[in-house]
């Protein structure tokens, strides 16, 4: 764990990680160095060795299951799950947890994540040219930089620019004071100039690392940057910023200006593409054996290759912590409950979905859980729309053949309505809508996880109405996905090899239709935009919930049911389709100011097996929890009064 105690910013703290682009699975080759110090980072192999260090940054967030929390709990997307702690009942904002402060982890991960990379970006920044290193890879720091800035910028408000030694100056002495720059001096003296330099300067094709940075990465989160900007000027809902400050730009561009450059950047992004283009499908962006796909731009990296490479034993047990990718296992359900029988006389209940390395299934935590909106209104066409059965795990398929005898030799077992059932057969499914209500049992029943039955099926049902805290549909998108698993089941407790996505092409499309409703005007209108993205959600090549091939191109009706008008709401909607498991959810309804409406309340069942009543549950979403505290951590080891403290820290925490 990384936190941010001092603003004390010093290379020997921190890895020094070696590059290389010839490794096994082209991943960054990482080195740690004992002697990385300060006098070290004076030095031309100093300076290059921390490129990699910014890239390992993004694995203390991105795949960081309490990231992950941060980012959806509390929003419409993801509420706590039976086996959850105040870590996920925290930030549901509904009373089940305590109130989010000043030390609650998941809302501090930015600050303490991303300071220390910010200083090794400004030494390199400072440092680089001086030995010689070309702008061109310099410019990789100014986006690291810039990305940094912008992650708190939208988390905490205005945060300090001068970590001790100047504005944007590489420190290497411990300081104990800090002074909070305002939200237009972080846009406009760090976030704006690094992109806007990053792309005149970064290469226009292939990045110089595999998944690395690129102009059109920098185009991205700079067209990015101009939304969230135009939006901050706006403030449309009064929502309050801190540190206080007029909502007046500094350059004297107002908020329609910001809106027209975003639309202008993404659509340069989405016109000039370098190496990067949409998926045919959604199934080939999400599916695991396609990872690190052109429609990836950036992504944390993870390999199978090497414990060292990978800071985490890659078959072992996973830690549950950064740097390994377990987000997945978040909004896993134990679906290791369900019992099949191994008669077909009487009911003699035996695992028939065991615990399995596959995208499917993986490590089950039950920390996070869908409400039932996610289910019904959200992905509400699961007949044309690709991304529901992209999702979401929505069969839970036999696999005991795969485990250890003498269960492994049984051909066939019996599920519901006492039916046969053989390996791979469905042996628990979440229906598609509520039209047929599953006969339940009371508590847990037969199949000991409380699904019902309906008439002729052999598989276990819960329609989405039944849908609870302790048995809902899993994360597929993001799930365990290996290239080395042996036969059998495989490592489902290591850590995920996946690499997991930070931006994505896709992304250009929805902030110019974004930027288009909010008045901004070009060759495509915002209902083009969206189009092309719901055209592509049209075209499936596989069908998750049958397991089987399914080819079926319902892009016609797709755009057909756009609506004539598109709404920020209807985005946001969108959005979730899109990217929903992500990391965007609490960073969108932010931007939007969207939050309280779309959240404020959510349905779901109890926590208990066989509850399958949903419970309405209201939420406390107040205007100031639109930024998050400021750790206690970082205020406890500052040198100053107690008021001026207090002045320090978000209002209302």
């Amino acid at each position: 764990m990384i936190n941010f105690n001092r603003k004390i910013l010093i290379g020997s703290l921190f890895l020094s990680l070696t590059l290389s682009t010839t490794g096994c699975n082209e991943i960054l080759d990482e080195q740690s160095r004992a002697n990385y110090t300060v006098d070290y980072f004076n030095t031309a192999d100093g300076v290059n060795q921390s490129f990699t260090s910014l890239y390992r940054e993004l694995r203390l967030l991105y795949g960081n299951g309490y990231f992950m929390s941060n980012c959806q709990n509390g929003t419409d997307e993801s509420t706590w799950a039976q086996s959850a702690d105040g870590n996920f009942r925290d930030l549901d904002m509904s009373g089940a947890g305590s109130p989010i402060n000043s030390n609650t982890f998941p809302t501090s991960m930015v600050w303490g994540a991303v300071f220390p990379y910010i200083n090794t970006a400004n030494g390199i920044i400072e440092k680089g040219p001086g030995f010689g290193i070309a702008e061109s890879k310099i410019s990789e720091a100014r986006f690291f930089r810039a990305f940094d800035y912008f992650m708190l910028v939208q988390t905490y408000g205005g945060v300090p620019l001068d970590l001790g030694a100047g504005e944007l100056k590489y420190n290497t002495n411990a300081s104990t004071t800090s002074v909070r720059n305002t939200v237009p001096e972080v846009y406009t003296k760090s976030i704006f100039p690094d992109l806007l330099k990053a792309i005149d300067n970064l290469p226009a094709t292939l990045p110089r690392v595999p998944g690395g940075v690129t102009q059109n990465v920098a185009r991205l989160f700079l067209a990015k940057a101009y939304l969230t900007y135009g939006w901050w000027l706006q403030n449309p809902n009064n929502i309050p910023t801190y540190p206080e400050a007029q909502r007046v730009d500094p350059n004297g561009h107002d908020a329609q200006w910001y809106f027209q450059q975003a639309y202008t950047v993404a659509m340069t992004g989405i016109n000039s593409p370098g190496p990067y283009a949409l998926q045919p499908t959604y199934y080939d962006v999400n599916e695991g054996s396609k990872d690190r796909n052109s429609e990836s731009m950036l992504y944390a990296d993870h390999t199978v290759a090497s414990s060292y490479y990978n800071e985490s034993d890659p078959v072992g047990f996973g830690s549950g912590w950064a740097p390994d990718n377990f987000a997945a296992w978040m909004q896993t359900w134990n679906y290791t409950a369900i019992k099949s029988s191994s008669s077909a006389t009487s009911f003699v209940g035996v695992s028939s979905v065991q615990r399995e390395a596959a995208q499917s299934l993986g490590r089950p935590w039950v920390r996070m859980a869908p409400p039932i909106g996610v289910i019904k209104n959200t992905f509400a066409d699961k007949t044309n729309d690709s991304r529901y059965d992209g999702t979401f795990v929505t069969t839970y398929r036999g696999n005991w053949n795969r485990g250890t005898a003498p269960l492994s030799s049984a051909g066939t077992l019996y599920n519901a309505n006492n039916l046969p059932v053989q390996p791979g057969g469905a042996i628990l499914s979440f229906l598609s809508d509520d039209s047929q209500t599953p006969a339940y049992p009371s508590g847990g029943g037969q199949n000991a996880v409380g699904a019902g039955t309906l008439p002729g099926r052999a598989d276990w049902v819960i329609a989405p109405n039944g849908i609870s805290r302790i048995v809902y549909p899993g994360l597929w998108k993001i799930g365990t996905f290996r290239t080395d698993d042996p036969n059998g089941l495989g490592y489902p407790n290591a850590g995920l090899t996946r690499p997991f996505s930070v931006a994505k092409f896709s992304e250009f499309y929805f902030i110019a239709a974004e930027a288009a409703v909010k008045g901004a005007s070009g060759a495509m209108t915002a209902r083009d935009l969206i189009n092309v993205i719901r055209a592509r959600a049209g075209k499936w090549r596989f069908n998750n919930a049958q397991n089987t091939t399914y080819l079926a191109d319902n892009s016609a009706a797709m755009i057909a049911a756009t609506p004539a008008t598109i709404t920020i709401d209807y985005i946001l909607a969108e959005r979730s389709r899109e990217y929903y498991g992500e990391f965007y959810r609490w960073y969108d309804l932010v931007r939007t100011q969207k939050w309280n409406d779309v959240a404020a309340t959510y349905q779901i069942g109890g926590a208990s097996y066989g509850d399958h009543t949903p419970q309405t549950i209201t939420r406390t979403i107040k205007p100031y929890h639109y930024l998050r505290p400021i750790p206690q951590n970082q205020l406890d080891l500052m040198e100053m009064s107690a008021a001026d403290k207090a002045k320090y820290q978000n209002p209302g925490y």
